[in-house]
């Protein structure tokens, strides 16, 4: 035995190299002669296994429990076929193949090969129509109606995680396991092609056993025909019913697996339950059968004994039913009692704030209804989708609630438990806007579109053409609430930033980059810094996909300060090209406003800074100027794409973005660092006292 320094096998626990082993030992049967007494071992450690399989399959409750039996079925079909090439050897060369061979030939030929034969053949038609080609079957269309089903499994997940009724954990295992199931059914119709292979293999040889037996007989050991025929078809069935009988047993097997659907028990206790579910069929069955015995000319014994039998075994059934029956009723009555004795409950759960949700009132619930044709589910999984592709942000699974207290078509949107955003639907209608703002010359009910505040109408179904025809834009009320929803999450994303997301996007983005992770965490910042870095980034509408620059500028700055607000400035320096770059026109230029000298002097000679950053302490008067000022400015420029950009120095950025984000928080402020140098600067305006 292999032995290492402390005298432990090697292959203790390596179960990997002693299948290997197995495997090679296999394909060695088929070239190196087998001793007769090896050969009697390793066909009984065959229907040894083939036992062990059926056994197994039948204690299963889902075929992922035994998501190894195709390989199985490859090499279980591999050992038979080498032992058949192992005995074939021995009959035509000795004329005897072990005790194993002899006994089973001796026991089913007897003394007439041609019924010998006739039973083998029985056998293998048996094993090659109807379970191989059943099981073959079953596996084809089980394989192809999964992957069929995959896409709406996939979507009822998201659904339920959404809804969350199940964590991101619990919905990583349920895709995992669709996937497995999947490749699992795949696997068996293709495994399934081994055992029919299998079975035309065992005629084939059997065929060359006996012709070839015969004329090796008669040719080389002097035997006449009718001696050598009885010899050598006798070790021939015998050799066939030793592989058939285990090959069928896997055969069954492999039957049984494919066509067990979902259920939490065994396959003997779903059909103990499942036929004895109906005392009456045996009842009828027991009549029958009395009928059958009292006619004249068929057994009456046989068919009497089993009416007798099956009217008891009905009578049995009923009365266990009507005694389970009653003792359910007393259990529910036990556990009336004991939910009113029972101790308060625990009010942990109700205290917990979900990160976000969504309440409706009750005549919106139809649009998250599947039942009813709701996508509301389905819209709010792509819009979580969406935040993660444009802002770079993990959006926790967003609940959705009833509030009978909320107005029949209201709706609210909440942030940890606060409500940030409301909004009314019609869920029978839908929404008509001019895209200009202008008012909407057609017949509905005036309201206000509650994203971005243009005048709406609610209209019915039939008008659509004719809005669409005068140019407005018509959604329906699952689009307005889901747009509200997605401009909600992006106008608050730096609040749903928790450090557990950020520990979330950290980890996986350790998989790939691993260097500057470990680098800047824990040594140089915490998780928590890192959380307020990103928070100050999306607060201004920055993406912060691009992790790997965002965390290397940290490491890079994080040595020679601690200042937060510094810190985010030193990483918006790096991410100057994706800050600009909805920002900068089809010419490649950028339009921004500057501000007058007077007014950099003075912001920046009244800084002052505080642990929540820094702050220009100026007096209300010139504040109200400079308010005024970017007002002019906005109504004179023609900025790209409508987003005003104020170009300021670095020093005074942070604390200029503070000065102006309660009147103007559209206003896009940067610094002249942040402008990549291939990037025109056309300045249209300049912000004065």
């Amino acid at each position: 035995m292999l032995e290492g320094k402390n005298g432990k096998s090697l292959l203790k626990g390596r179960h990997d190299i002693l299948i290997a082993f197995s495997i090679i030992g296999i394909v060695l049967m088929i070239i190196i002669p087998m001793p007769t007494f090896i050969l009697d071992i390793l066909l009984a450690i065959n229907i040894t296994i083939s036992v062990i399989i059926i056994l197994i399959t039948m204690f299963t409750t889902e075929v992922l429990q035994f998501s190894v039996f195709p390989t199985l079925l490859l090499i279980t079909t591999l050992f038979r076929l080498a032992l058949n090439i192992s005995s074939t050897r021995l009959i035509l060369s000795e004329r005897y193949a072990g005790e194993v061979i002899e006994a089973f030939g001796s026991f089913v030929v007897g003394n007439n090969y041609i019924v010998g034969i006739i039973i083998f053949l029985i056998i293998v038609i048996i094993q090659f129509i109807v379970i191989t080609n059943g099981a073959g079957r079953v596996s084809e269309v089980s394989a192809r109606f999964t992957l069929d089903a995959m896409p709406g499994k996939q979507m009822s997940i998201d659904a339920d995680l959404n809804a969350g009724l199940i964590d991101e954990l619990q919905a990583k295992d349920r895709r995992t396991k669709l996937q497995l199931e999947a490749d699992f059914y795949g696997a068996m119709d293709g495994a399934s092609k081994f055992v029919k292979g299998d079975a035309i293999a065992g005629i084939v040889i059997t065929l060359i056993n006996i012709i070839g037996g015969i004329i090796i007989g008669v040719v080389m050991f002097d035997m006449d025909i009718n001696m050598a025929a009885t010899t050598f078809v006798r070790l021939t069935v015998g050799d066939g019913l030793v592989g058939q009988i285990p090959a069928l047993l896997i055969s069954t097997a492999s039957g049984i697996l494919v066509t067990r659907s979902g259920s939490k028990n065994n396959l003997g206790t779903d059909l103990s339950n499942q036929l004895s579910g109906f005392p009456v069929v045996f009842a009828i069955a027991s009549m029958v059968l009395f009928t059958l015995a009292i006619i004249p000319g068929l057994p009456t014994t046989a068919f009497l004994t089993l009416s007798i039998a099956l009217g008891y075994f009905a009578y049995a059934l009923y009365n266990n039913q009507k005694k389970e029956l009653i003792e359910e009723i007393e259990r529910e009555e036990a556990e009336i009692i004991e939910t009113e004795t029972r101790e308060p409950e625990n009010v942990m759960n109700l205290i917990h704030v979900e990160p976000m949700e969504v309440e409706i009132g009750y005549g919106l619930i139809p649009l998250a209804d599947d039942n009813s044709g709701g996508d509301l589910l389905q819209r709010i999984a792509s819009v979580r989708r969406q935040c993660a592709i444009e802002m770079g942000i993990v959006v926790q699974p967003i609940r959705i609630r009833d509030n009978l207290q909320l107005k029949n078509n209201e709706y609210l949107i909440k942030i940890r438990g606060t409500m940030v955003a409301r909004g009314e639907l019609m869920a029978n209608m839908i929404l008509s806007m001019d895209p200009s703002g202008d008012d909407l010359s057609m017949e509905g009910i005036k309201t206000i579109e509650p994203t971005f505040g243009l005048p709406a109408l609610w209209i019915n179904h039939d008008q659509r053409e004719e809005a669409e025809i005068k140019g407005y834009t018509v959604v329906d009320p699952t689009t307005v609430m889901v747009t509200h929803l997605t401009e909600t999450i992006k106008l608050h994303c730096y609040e749903l930033l928790g450090r557990q997301e950020v520990k979330v996007i950290i980890d996986s983005l350790k998989e790939k980059y691993s260097a500057v992770v470990e680098e800047l965490i824990p040594d140089l910042m915490t998780i928590g810094e890192v959380q307020k870095v990103l928070q100050g980034l999306l607060k201004e509408k920055v993406p912060i996909k691009d992790m790997v620059t965002i965390l290397e500028s940290l490491a890079d700055n994080s040595r020679n300060t601690k200042d937060i607000e510094l810190l985010t400035e030193y990483v918006r320096f790096s991410l100057a090209r994706t800050i600009c770059n909805g920002l900068i026109n089809e010419d490649g230029a950028i339009v921004v406003a500057t501000l007058d000298p007077e007014v950099e002097n003075i912001i920046g000679g009244n800084l002052q800074k505080s642990p929540q950053g820094t702050f220009p302490a100026v007096d209300p008067d010139t504040t109200s100027q400079i308010l005024n000022g970017i007002r002019y400015v906005l109504d004179t420029v023609y900025f790209n794409d409508n987003i005003p950009v104020i170009l300021v120095s670095p020093r005074i950025r942070p604390a200029f973005k503070r000065l102006i984000e309660m009147v103007y928080p559209h206003v896009v402020v940067l610094s002249l660092n942040e402008i990549p140098n291939d990037v025109e600067i056309r300045t249209e305006g300049v912000v004065s006292l």
